[in-house]
């Protein structure tokens, strides 16, 4: 007979979800809910697709005092307010949307934490040049703006680029997931971002949203990159110390913002967890033995895992933490992982004879790094654009977004990509670049 985690699987079938909440499990409360019905969510015509349309939104009277009576229904609820996280749309009017929720969070609650997730979809209607365009326009202004009232501002996706050129979508040895569905997509980044936050969720915790951000968003570097290996290739039986020796020159992860991978191993901070690992794993399967390496010498598994990111980035600055709980990933979560997956996630060394288990939990690495890549994704972006004719596409701006200020939001996004350079010397190479 099928298990309970098959049949349930067989109501997620890809073709029959469309929306979020198609698989939401959760009663949302009627507070937390803000409709708008201006626009349609999908279609040809009449949907939020620009910058200053979602901006307009936010400025009209009516629409704050919903929001602020919303917000502070839940405030005076809490206990303790550590701050907000706000996840929303790069690619089209909901980047203004949250644009002036972020800007409304930062005057309402100066002093909380606003740690903010600007998300793209894998595939874009490159085909569509009015779309790229809007696109392209629509993720400038959203990190301008959304990073300018954020502790925090990460862009997060498995598309590959965020510029004019299309790169391939992520992908990871041991999940087979299909890039044209956003219920795949999403499953994969909301594990990643389940992971990224637990830092500042835990009961356990010592340290606030706040805290988290103050790590990472030194010299004004206020934008992160993401970074995960969805699942952590832990192999069944082995210690923790095993399985990072097999890659002492990279981390088995990938990047989760928008950008080609940079082979060299740099950055200036990060916040990394591992979890669905057991406390026990720093044990070397040969007790007695002398240690086979530095971390089989450790004491405990957050030794291992903080010796581990110190030798492969020297001289940054990182915290980590490590869980035993793993990502759980019964259904809604698609099955869409490798047979040389174990129930709980592991890796075997070869595929089973018989036919394998849903897996219904996963261990996780991810990070949250201030890291040069992203003066690439930045100084990209801004490159791109100024390649752009953006009189062509009066339609835009007519929205709400003025030309001027445009073109001062592109010279905010050169002023940040500088942030994340290493060494001295590549403002003149940039310089040369924009002489071309």
């Amino acid at each position: 007979a099928p298990s309970r985690v098959a049949v349930s699987q067989a109501v997620y079938s890809g073709g029959s979800v469309q929306v979020w909440s198609d698989y939401l499990n959760v009663h949302l409360h009627p507070k937390s809910i803000y409709v708008i019905h201006q626009y349609m969510h999908d279609g040809e015509c009449g949907c939020l697709e620009a910058f200053g349309q979602g901006e307009k939104l936010l400025q009209d009277p009516g629409c704050i005092e919903e929001l602020e009576d919303r917000l502070h229904f839940y405030v005076e609820e809490c206990d303790y307010l550590q701050g907000f996280q706000v996840l929303c749309d790069l690619h089209n009017g909901f980047s203004g949307v949250g644009a002036k929720v972020t800007e409304l969070l930062y005057d309402e609650y100066s002093g909380k934490g606003i740690l903010t997730w600007g998300l793209t979809p894998v595939v874009s209607n490159v085909g569509d040049s009015q779309k790229n365009f809007y696109r392209l326009l629509n993720t400038a202004l959203g990190i301008v703006h959304l990073s300018s009232h954020s502790s925090l501002f990460c862009p997060l996706s498995l598309s590959g680029s965020l510029g004019i050129k299309p790169q391939p979508p992520v992908t990871f040895p041991f999940i087979n997931y299909d890039a044209s569905l956003n219920y795949h997509s999403s499953a994969i980044l909301a594990a990643a971002l389940d992971t990224l936050t637990a830092p500042y969720r835990l009961c356990s915790s010592q340290g606030s949203m706040m805290d988290l951000a103050e790590t990472l968003n030194f010299s004004g570097r206020k934008v992160v990159a993401a970074w995960a290996s969805v699942p952590f290739p832990a192999l069944r039986g082995y210690s923790l110390p095993d399985t990072l020796c097999t890659y002492q020159q990279d981390v088995p992860w990938k990047l989760l913002s928008s950008c080609r991978e940079q082979k060299v191993s740099c950055c200036f901070a990060q916040s990394v967890v591992l979890r669905g690992i057991c406390k026990e794993s720093h044990i070397s399967s040969c007790p007695g033995k002398q240690p086979a390496s530095l971390l089989h010498a450790c004491e405990s598994t957050e030794e291992v895992l903080q010796r581990y990111l110190h030798a492969l980035f020297p001289g940054a600055f990182s915290t980590s933490h490590v869980l035993e709980q793993p990502c759980n990933t019964l259904p809604p979560y698609p099955q869409f992982f490798s047979p040389l997956l174990t129930r709980q996630g592991f890796l075997l060394d070869k595929p089973p004879s018989y036919s394998s288990a849903a897996v219904e939990s996963i261990p996780v690495l991810a990070a949250l790094q201030s890291s040069p890549v992203l003066h690439t994704l930045l100084y990209s972006l801004y490159k791109d654009l100024q390649k752009l004719n953006t009189r062509r596409w009066a339609s835009f701006f007519s929205a709400g977004v003025e030309q001027d200020d445009f073109q001062e939001a592109l010279q905010e996004l050169r002023t940040l990509s500088q942030c994340y350079e290493m060494g001295f010397g590549a403002d003149g190479s940039e310089d040369e670049a924009d002489s071309d």
